[in-house]
């Protein structure tokens, strides 16, 4: 049996998107230097952000070998733990960690997704490189690892302008799945063609359907979904350099390709070149972990929050206005069941941070939700699309994310309503953002390090040029739990 790049006359070319994928990780220099900076503060805040997922036992009960005891010597290291596994399940747990509490960065648009989920594939992989023995060994550097996120946000993210999986019931990791699959191929030294082979089966997997997602299902899996997604790509791209065929029409089939079986006789659309147009543009969560389409409802209610915590028996009603995709996911009613349906209510995070002025993980659990307030406002609550934050969300040129809330008293009194278009992660509010996020890495980074620890990392994410030049083993041996 031969790749693709090797195949007989009987098979077609490659699906378009498959190879245009190939050629763009082949070939692609990475050298804006506002996308490499974007990247050190992405990779800096996914590790802030998987350092404070350890806090969570639910989190960590889902780490470590699936087989107890089957640690590896040279396999890849878990940032904060011990566990040297398997680049497939260190994949896992990396992209577990990071996106646990759902506070890492975000991309929305006809999908929406979180490209550092990639990391959980681009640093087992390149970890893994540089520890192998022998000729295989690829000493790779830090440098490999912001090109491999700058490409895998930019495969995931444009793939994402134009194409709403979730519009036929299949989850956004999957995603998640083809941009690893791409990138963690070449970082294990694989051909253009074996690229696109390992891509193509990586898109026969189809999609994880969002059930888990939404009530009344809602449930863990979306917090390891995305570890899933990424593990998934590695064990591809392993396959496709040890030898393991492509499917050229994966795509494009009739009856059996992916656009004849799950998109409804849809076409998959490529909406612009890929460049770095993606990391550019990346969404950070800075203040709170909410799901991004409600980072400005969130933003808006902490700014009433002085106006209406003296006042919460008298509010008669809450008008929350934002985005048909808010209306579509994040709009719930009735109980929530756990940390993962609250974390993906709109009425329920406005509630909290009316009530706290502040929105933290721990808002989630089961004893911050016990506290009758927060149902009691949310039964007040009236959520509504407008149509000029739906329009904005979809410009390529704003890219808002806007957000409305105002309180009305029961004497008839109002709060005023604050509306706010970009929320602090966004690239037109970088300037205020990054001292911000910065600030969050510091708390995130001592949440399980000593003072020590987390000062030597901070001044060495702050050096671009001395973290490029790092070899990624070196870089990751700094992670680790020690004794």
């Amino acid at each position: 049996m031969g790749s693709v790049g090797s195949r007989d006359a009987t098979r077609p070319a490659p699906d378009a998107l498959l190879t245009a994928i190939a050629d763009y990780v082949t070939d692609f220099a990475a050298d804006s230097a506002e996308a490499r900076d974007t990247a050190r503060y992405c990779l800096m805040d996914s590790l802030g952000c998987a350092l404070l997922a350890l806090n969570f036992p639910a989190c960590v009960e889902r780490l470590g070998p699936i087989v107890p005891g089957a640690e590896l010597r040279d396999g890849a290291r878990v940032p904060g733990t011990r566990h040297v596994l398997d680049p497939v399940k260190a994949a896992f747990d990396i992209g577990t960690l990071i996106r646990w509490l759902d506070f890492n960065d975000t991309w929305l648009a006809a999908e929406w997704g979180h490209p550092s989920d990639n990391l959980g594939a681009i640093l087992a992989v390149a970890d893994y490189e540089c520890r192998r023995d022998g000729a295989a060994r690829r000493p790779l550097a830090m440098r490999d690892v912001l090109t491999a996120m700058i490409e895998a946000h930019e495969i995931q993210g444009v793939l994402a302008l134009e194409n709403a999986f979730n519009r036929v019931g299949l989850d956004h990791v999957l995603l998640v799945r083809i941009a690893s699959t791409a990138v963690a191929t070449k970082l294990l030294g694989g051909t253009r063609a074996q690229i696109v082979d390992a891509v193509s089966n990586a898109w026969l997997d189809g999609g994880a359907l969002r059930t888990y997602r939404h009530a009344p299902n809602t449930g863990p899996r979306k917090s390891w979904a995305a570890g899933d997604a990424t593990s998934r790509g590695v064990r591809h791209a392993l396959m496709a350099v040890a030898g393991e065929p492509g499917y050229p029409s994966a795509l494009t089939a009739p009856v059996w390709g992916f656009e004849a079986a799950l998109m409804r006789g849809g076409t998959l659309r490529l909406a612009r070149q890929f460049g770095s147009y993606v990391m550019e543009h990346v969404l950070f969560k800075i203040a709170y972990p909410a799901e991004f389409h409600a980072q400005t409802a969130v933003e808006a209610a902490l700014e009433l929050h002085p106006e209406v915590v003296s006042r919460l028996d008298e509010i008669e009603t809450i008008s929350i206005e934002t985005q048909e995709a808010a209306c579509r996911i994040i709009d719930k009613t009735g109980p929530l069941a756990n940390p993962a349906d609250r974390d993906h209510c709109l009425q329920y995070m406005v509630a909290v941070a009316l009530i706290h002025g502040e929105l933290t993980a721990e808002h989630y659990e089961h004893d911050a939700a016990a506290d009758p307030r927060i149902d009691a406002l949310r039964a007040r609550m009236t959520v509504t699309e407008n149509e000029t934050f739906t329009r904005d969300y979809y410009d390529p040129d704003k890219r808002a994310i806007g957000n409305a809330v105002q309180v009305r008293f029961a004497d008839g009194t109002t709060t005023r309503r604050i509306a706010i278009d970009y929320p602090l992660g966004h690239r037109r509010r970088r300037a205020e953002g990054i001292p911000l996020l910065v600030d969050k890495f510091r708390r995130n980074v001592r949440s399980r390090f000593d003072e020590a620890r987390a000062a030597e990392l901070e001044t060495l994410l702050a050096d671009l040029g001395r973290l490029e030049s790092m070899p990624v083993d070196e870089f990751m041996t700094l992670w680790i739990e020690r004794p």
